[in-house]
């Protein structure tokens, strides 16, 4: 269940940006206000995905100091 729920936010995250494309303010800065709001969710996205998956499957297996 742990992997799908980085392939469930990441299909929330692309409906989310698909939303934001068309619900974007009208004017003269349509097209910023669009590129913004879909560069902000997917940066979001690529790091929480990246911290979820770094915690997931940890490179170097976490050791016990014992004192």
């Amino acid at each position: 269940m742990s992997g799908y729920s980085v392939l469930l936010v990441g299909f929330l995250t692309a409906l989310l940006c698909v939303v934001f494309y068309y619900f974007a303010p009208k004017g003269s800065n349509t097209n910023t206000w669009q590129m913004t709001l879909i560069l902000t969710f997917s940066c979001c996205y690529i790091l929480w995905a990246i911290t979820y998956l770094a915690q997931l499957h940890p490179l170097e297996s976490p050791t016990r100091v014992l004192e």
